[in-house]
């Protein structure tokens, strides 16, 4: 099966899902498709365990499509470029604390809550994933993901100052995520790793992405301003993403962090300096229905992912077991930043509680785990990181707007 072949069969199938759930479910987009997806999944491991049906093929299919590659090389610099557009820069830079907190302290301090937690109660399990497997664990399931939660977000009416930190925080922490992540796999394969060393590649990549994405949105910028022609201006916003970002890959800094900073730049002095009433409105659409359309097919496959999972009892404890562990991580992680810069931000009630719950993990915690090199206890990395992030999208995603009401009730 060719390249081609397989997305059109993924194109075809998040139409097909996308239908299903405008016409049926009617659930948010984000979620509607990834349960479609997710439920038949299950049906067809089902169907394979009982051997009506052989579902190798899908399965084979599945892997061949390549999630982890696809996201992180390909649809990321897209869904967060379309994102970071739709973002004011004055209202980020009012919450630029909290932000930071939560980014950097906040996924820092999750990370090794999550880690030293889960090493003990595997162990209580049976399951002994190690030290390093803890740790790698902690490092990917600590960020909350970007692209689920700008989706989420769309659909459900957040404070506005609550809005901007768990969007901001989303754009941003991935980075300090993949930064700890990839130390640790360096560390655990044997590699001398230190202090100094996590620090250079921090440094590097964060700052050196943030820097790289300025270059770009200001390069676009000045092309934008030069013209108006609004097809030749959708092409060039186009090309900043998807050139920048291999290019920000190459020499190696954070290509996410370029993509989110150069969407910015388009997004607030772009659309409003450079561009003109005919332009923006193609701009806004294009990128809006590309953010629609690439959001879909990546739903789709992170529940079409269910296929390759391994489903026993012992994994499905320690599922039970990880969720409630990431989202009391979530929570510690969430309050010590917040009461430690709330005088700088006037901040709800709720807060801490409101931040906690709409934390999302999705895709590129997925995308982290199986990119894991093969070796002992991967598959229950896996098959956590998919728990973890099945019940955040599925159950925090869906009752988000009540437990708003909630909150706004108490």
């Amino acid at each position: 099966m060719t390249k081609i072949e397989l997305a059109a069969i993924v194109l075809v199938l998040a139409a097909g899902a996308g239908f299903l759930n405008a016409k049926v479910f009617r659930l948010p987009s984000a979620i509607g498709l990834m349960a479609t997806a997710l439920v038949g999944s299950f049906i067809l491991v089902g169907l394979g365990a009982s051997g009506v049906v052989d579902p190798s093929w899908v399965e084979s299919a599945v892997e061949k499509a390549d999630f982890a590659s696809v996201l992180m090389h390909g649809l990321l610099g897209l869904l967060l470029f379309a994102g970071a557009l739709q973002v004011d820069l004055t209202d980020l830079a009012a919450q630029k604390w909290p932000i930071a907190a939560l980014a950097l302290g906040g996924t820092l301090l999750s990370t090794v809550i999550v880690a030293s937690v889960t090493y003990f109660l595997m162990r209580l399990v049976g399951q002994d994933v190690g030290v390093s497997n803890a740790l790698l664990f902690g490092a990917l399931i600590s960020p909350t993901d970007p692209i689920a939660v700008l989706a989420i977000l769309k659909a459900a009416k957040v404070p506005p100052e609550l809005a901007t930190q768990i969007g901001g925080e989303s754009l941003f922490n991935d980075g300090v995520g993949v930064v700890l992540f990839t130390a640790i796999v360096a560390a655990s394969a044997g590699g001398d790793v230190g202090a100094k060393d996590v620090a250079v590649l921090f440094v590097r990549e964060t700052l050196g992405g943030i820097a790289f994405g300025l270059a770009v949105g200001y390069t676009g910028f000045q092309l934008l301003r030069r013209i108006d022609d609004y097809s030749v201006e959708v092409l060039i916003t186009l090309a900043m993403v998807v050139g920048g970002y291999a290019a920000a890959e190459h020499i190696h800094v954070s290509a996410p962090i370029a993509a989110v900073v150069a969407g910015l730049v388009v997004g607030n002095q772009g659309r409003r300096i450079a561009m003109s009433d005919v332009t923006r409105k193609h701009v806004d659409l294009f990128w809006e229905l590309i953010d629609e359309i690439l959001n879909a097919v990546l739903f789709l496959m992170l529940g079409l992912e269910a296929t390759r999972i391994e489903f026993r009892w012992d994994v499905a404890t320690s599922v039970a077991l990880a969720v409630p562990t990431v989202l009391v991580a979530r929570f510690v992680s969430v309050a010590i930043p917040i009461s430690l810069v709330r005088w700088r931000s006037k901040l709800p009630r709720h807060a801490v509680k409101i931040l906690t719950w709409g934390g999302l993990r999705g895709g590129i915690s997925v995308a982290l785990a199986l990119s894991l090199p093969s070796g002992p206890g991967r598959a229950e990395l896996v098959a956590l990181t998919y728990g973890v992030v099945a019940f955040s999208i599925l159950v925090q995603g869906l009752t988000l707007k009540s437990a708003l009401r909630l909150f706004v009730r108490t």
